[in-house]
């Protein structure tokens, strides 16, 4: 066309080398880039699906490795800056968000389930030393292929930097990690394949109806027990080992709300909002169980026409961390708390139970107390979705002063650290179970949480795979690789199998909570998805989260320990 101009030669060499020199010449506006590109293209691919399967955000580690092999770098300081922080992020952010859970796992099944996990964790790491020791390889190497196997970046990165702190490169344990972390992603769904076909009995697929010990249940009955009748309701609550409360109370064809100071009479019929292993006690309590279900898809308003249930979300910072029955809604009100709802998980209404900020409360009683009660517990839920970004910063930097503190175990003359891994993860746990008592806000959105650590992790896995990128290629196609990756698939498969065999048949899990425990202790989420998929029910998805931060947590002490006895 008329004038249209031409790009000369040397336009376009003086844009070539604008362009080599904003990727390949170290800045801080390139390290950015860099690491912003490779999360881009790492985060679109992971979510391809290959037979079913896809890697996630882990296929940024991959697209790091891939840049740093095409010559990519950025400069060291930052590259160990943004790798640093990105892990600091993601693994605290991790803590806070598990930890009501984390405690809570230690009652009853989640004491089994647990065990069961630590079983399986030391079993591949005894394995792994006896590997090291068996073939020579170094256990600086061992324990990344363990890492990958396991596919567990955090612990990696407390291997790291252990191994930093001795002197030694922390890049062989990179590389092992990489070349075995595909395998150990699909490894675990094998097994999970092999168990079923082979291990699985037809009753074992069943899903199991028992509810868990912090979860709530509702039932009714009727009084016919004379040694309660004519006494008040917090006598027999104070009386009885049970927990309950009492909701609603039916005397004839009169409706009562009920009051701790309500007598129970012969004849009344009353709903009880309590935990199914109380419920044997609480029948020889009153005396007759009714028959009918409460717990699914009951319409509670159309139950309670003369009253209104509603759900009231505590968002005052003041209530957080107070205990439920120093508000004295009952008495003040007249109205009953008989739910809790807190990470989805339903609690028990109970006078002691410490409340924090993002709890949904369900409370029963007339629409113009309710409307009173709002104003005390707050129900805003708009001022929730500010993140509490204080209590982030605040609890990493508690988090490395503690990962920081040296810790001496016998027979060894290096302390080891929780180092950058271990510190904020326990201060990430200890913040999100116990800061409501000292009236610390910790609570975040589920969405503010998942977008901290996934930027968190990202950063992490896009700098890590950056760094081993150079040598992966080299390592992959060579003797050391391809032992590597035998080795891993060694330590992915066999201590998995053998502790699905033994939960199965020792423990007595159903298939699907052994499910959810191996996907657990392994840190594999793509393998819990897998297994939610073909297991019918939620207990996959329970039992991970049951042995999950326990699992998350040894993991990367031993990833330490290991280092530090063996070298």
């Amino acid at each position: 066309m008329q004038g249209e101009r031409k790009v000369t030669f040397s336009e376009y060499l003086c844009a070539m080398e604008w362009i080599s020199g904003f990727l390949f010449e170290h800045s801080a506006i390139q390290a950015v880039v860099i690491v912003a590109v490779i999360i881009s293209i790492g985060l679109a691919l992971g979510r391809l699906h290959i037979a079913g399967i896809s890697l996630g955000v882990t296929f940024v580690f991959f697209t790091g490795i891939l840049a740093g092999y095409l010559g990519l770098s950025i400069d060291p300081d930052m590259l160990n800056y943004a790798e640093s922080f990105g892990l600091v992020l993601f693994v605290y952010a991790l803590g806070l968000q598990v930890g009501p859970g984390f405690f809570s796992s230690f009652r009853k099944e989640g004491v089994s389930m647990n065990i069961a996990g630590l079983i399986l964790i030391v079993l591949g790491s005894l394995m792994a030393v006896g590997i090291s020791w068996l073939t020579g390889y170094g256990i600086d190497g061992i324990t990344g292929v363990l890492c990958g196997a396991t596919t567990n970046t955090p612990a990696l990165a407390a291997a790291q930097q252990t191994l930093k702190q001795l002197g030694i490169d922390a890049g062989t344990a990179a590389l092992g990690c990489a070349v075995t972390y595909p395998f150990g992603v699909v490894g675990v769904i094998f097994v999970i394949i092999i168990l079923r076909k082979f291990f699985v009995k037809p009753d074992d697929l069943k899903q199991r109806e028992e509810s868990h010990a912090d979860q709530t249940y509702v039932a009714t009955f009727q009084i016919t027990n004379p040694g309660i009748s004519g006494h008040r309701i917090h006598e027999v609550q104070e009386a009885s080992p049970a927990r309950f409360i009492i909701s609603r109370l039916w005397r004839g064809k009169e409706f009562v709300m009920p009051n701790s100071e309500e007598q129970l009479n012969i004849g009344d019929r009353i709903m009880v909002i309590t935990t199914e292993k109380d419920i044997d006690n609480l029948t020889l309590l009153f005396g007759e169980k009714e028959d009918r279900d409460w717990n699914h898809h009951v319409n509670w308003n159309k139950i309670d026409r003369q009253i209104v249930s509603r759900h009231i979300i505590v968002s005052r910072p003041d209530i957080n961390g107070k205990r439920l029955g120093s508000l004295k809604l009952r008495n003040t009100f007249g109205i009953t708390v008989s739910r809790v709802l807190r990470s989805g998980v339903k609690l028990l209404a109970t006078p002691d139970l410490v409340l924090q900020i993002g709890d949904r409360l369900t409370v029963v009683g007339n629409a113009s107390d309710i409307e009173s009660v709002e104003k005390v517990i707050g129900n805003s839920a708009g001022s929730l979705k500010e993140p509490n970004l204080a209590v982030i910063f605040i609890g990493i930097s508690l988090g490395l002063l503690l990962g920081s503190l040296p810790i001496a175990l016998p027979g060894s003359d290096i302390p080891v650290t929780l180092g950058l891994a271990g510190g904020p993860i326990v201060v990430g746990l200890l913040m999100g179970r116990f800061g409501p008592r000292f009236h610390i806000v910790t609570y975040n959105t589920r969405s503010a949480n998942l977008m901290l650590r996934g930027i968190g992790l990202s950063m992490y896995l896009a700098c890590l795979g950056l760094d081993a990128g150079k040598d992966f290629f080299a390592t992959l196609v060579g003797p050391q690789g391809l032992a590597w990756i035998g080795i891993g698939a060694v330590l992915t498969m066999v201590p998995v199998l053998i502790m699905g065999i033994v939960s199965m048949r020792l423990f007595k899990f159903k298939f699907g909570e052994t499910c959810g425990l191996l996907c657990g202790s392994m840190a594999n989420p793509m393998a819990l998805d897998y297994a939610n998929d073909t297991v019918e029910g939620d207990s996959p998805a329970v039992s991970y989260a049951t042995v999950y931060p326990l699992g998350m947590f040894v993991r990367v002490i031993i990833a330490q320990v290991l280092i530090l006895l063996c070298i």
